[in-house]
């Protein structure tokens, strides 16, 4: 694997991380119901879906684009929500950390997963496209000794504050 995988292992976790907090902690306590961040995860995938649909149709291979594991993560939010009587403050720390800690572990099994994209892109040159169907590149960057862990780290630390800021 590149430095690719593993930088960006950094970015999703930390990107899906605050926008599962943010969403779905927000969409819990407006309703009340556990069971709703489950949901809201759960639609979030479905997006994902309509985004690689997309991403295929341009004529990259299907498993370019990571697909947010977020449903674990999201149970686990829902389950703080109801095990502390719809405790708030409760959701906001315990929910926040549960978050923060298993969705770049979850995100992380689901990298080693995908195919590297410099490898496919050399083993399955994509046909010759107009100039407006060519989609952009995604730039590949040399980042070593990117800290694996930042992920973790920064999606625990901040998804707390995140989901604060749902709530």
């Amino acid at each position: 694997y590149t430095d690719w995988a593993w930088t960006s292992f950094v970015v999703f976790s930390i990107s899906q991380t605050l926008m599962l907090a943010v969403g779905a902690s927000y969409y819990l306590t407006f309703t009340g119901v556990p069971g709703t961040a489950t949901y809201y995860a759960l639609i979030m995938a479905v997006y994902t879906w309509i985004a690689k649909g997309a991403w295929f149709a341009l004529g990259y291979p299907y498993d370019f684009i990571v697909t947010p594991v977020w449903l674990p993560s999201a149970m686990l939010l829902d389950l703080a929500y109801w095990a502390t009587k719809r405790s708030r403050h409760s959701l906001i720390l315990f929910g926040g950390v549960l978050v923060g800690m298993s969705l770049p572990l979850f995100n992380m099994v689901n990298l080693i997963t995908v195919a590297d994209p410099l490898e496919t892109a050399f083993k399955y040159p994509r046909p010759t496209l107009p100039p407006y169907m060519t989609p952009i590149e995604p730039q590949v960057g040399k980042f070593y000794n990117s800290p694996v862990a930042l992920g973790a780290g920064a999606g625990a630390v901040l998804s707390v504050t995140m989901a604060a800021l749902g709530v």
